[in-house]
């Protein structure tokens, strides 16, 4: 079966060094000047039980060094949440978008997720797929009833719809590129996960607002900025 791998165009650029805290945020109301920012407390975030998996139910909103809103807006990291590059998301060093870090990923990887939880792994996607039916028709069952610019195009039937069948509530926030572009907010939902495909390539999940599938792919370089869903440990 063919799968559809979106084609990403990246830039040369400089990923600054960054630090990382791991402490509880204090901003639960969601409503500060950053977009927002409900740090890496998961008593802040909306959870769901989906098979025998416990998932955030929005995309990580936690403002460390490297992470950005889409379009630089702040209103949008309220709206989507927060966009990430690899490394910052797996609370690794910068070196690690341009090299392989295989050894210093664990299992699981808690990376900037919450105590508890951790970056969700290639398998760890997999048994979400499974627990809904499989990835043919997990996009449908996924997204959110709102927040998508459409949900299929007109007689596509309700097979394209955004159902939030499970209440994961996937969201379409985009992507940024290295060179400080952004792409397909209201379109696209990207989400990284843990697995390396290679030094300078990383997995991730994506869904598209008229696709009923959910589909990995393997052409969003490190550098990219894209959403954040963890998974309990």
């Amino acid at each position: 079966m063919s799968k559809i791998v979106p084609k990403f165009t990246l830039a040369a650029g400089i990923v600054l060094a960054m630090a990382f805290t791991f402490s509880c945020s204090d901003s639960g109301d969601g409503e500060d000047e950053v977009g927002g920012d409900k740090g890496n407390d998961i008593k802040n975030y909306k959870t769901k039980l989906i098979g025998t998996q416990t998932w955030m139910a929005e995309n990580l909103n936690y403002a460390v060094e490297g992470s950005k809103c889409y379009g630089n807006d702040p209103a949008n990291c309220v709206k989507y949440g927060r966009l990430y590059d690899w490394s910052t998301a797996m609370g690794l060093p910068s070196n690690c978008n341009s090299s392989s870090c295989s050894g210093q990923i664990g299992s699981p990887h808690r990376g900037i997720c919450p105590s508890g939880w951790h970056i969700p792994s290639n398998d760890d996607w997999d048994k979400l797929m499974d627990a809904v039916g499989g990835s043919g028709t997990a996009g449908t069952k996924l997204k959110a009833k709102s927040g998508w610019n459409s949900c299929g195009p007109s007689g596509s039937g309700s097979s394209y719809l955004c159902e939030d069948a499970y209440g994961f509530s996937a969201l379409p926030g985009g992507y940024g590129s290295s060179g400080g572009t952004f792409h397909d907010a209201g379109n696209y939902g990207y989400w990284w996960s843990a697995s390396e495909y290679s030094s300078d390539y990383a997995y991730g999940r994506y869904v598209y607002y008229y696709l009923k599938d959910a589909n990995w792919y393997n052409d969003g370089g490190k550098l990219d900025l894209l959403s954040v869903r963890c998974v309990e440990d």
